[in-house]
């Protein structure tokens, strides 16, 4: 186990980013990692040792994630009784609002759209490691990133959501 802590540590930073990313708060973002890192651990010896370390953590970040928002669901919402977010933070304050107002956009998307903009531009996973983690192809992945990327330009420049139509 010390050769797994030995290739695991470096990536946790990496994996805390993208935690907090698709969960806006940081004690969340922490029993992610933590769930993501006990899987991994107890799942060692399945992994594949000439695939990507990286891209399978994320895989399992992800699934964690996905599997935590259903289960949620079927429970209810739950109103947190103390919101850090709230806090304001230091720095310029036009600068903090205008990360919110990113952030509170990236939140709107929908979910394939939020985790492909999160993996490729935050966390720069290459578009192959993109799609394994995604489970998808690597076409896939591009037209995903596009259509996110201009939809989120689109949400910030108006200030309002666009809803795609569907055409049969």
């Amino acid at each position: 186990m010390d050769d797994a802590a030995a290739l695991l540590e470096p990536l946790i930073p990496a994996l805390r980013r993208y935690a907090y990313a698709l969960t806006r708060n940081h004690a969340a973002a922490d029993d992610l990692v933590q769930d993501t890192l006990e899987r991994a651990l107890s799942h060692w010896m399945l992994r594949r040792r000439d695939g990507a370390l990286r891209a399978w953590l994320f895989t399992i970040l992800r699934n964690t994630y996905i599997n935590s928002l259903r289960r949620a669901r079927r429970q209810g919402e739950h109103a947190p009784i103390n919101d850090e977010d709230a806090h304001a933070r230091d720095g310029a304050p036009d600068a903090a609002l205008g990360v919110r107002d990113v952030l509170a956009t990236l939140d709107q998307l929908p979910e394939d759209h939020k985790s492909v903009l999160l993996l490729v531009g935050v966390e720069e996973l290459s578009y192959e490691d993109a799609s394994r983690v995604l489970g998808v192809p690597v076409g896939t992945v591009m037209s995903r990133l596009s259509r996110a990327r201009q939809r989120l330009r689109a949400m910030l420049e108006t200030g309002r959501t666009t809803m795609l139509r569907r055409v049969k």
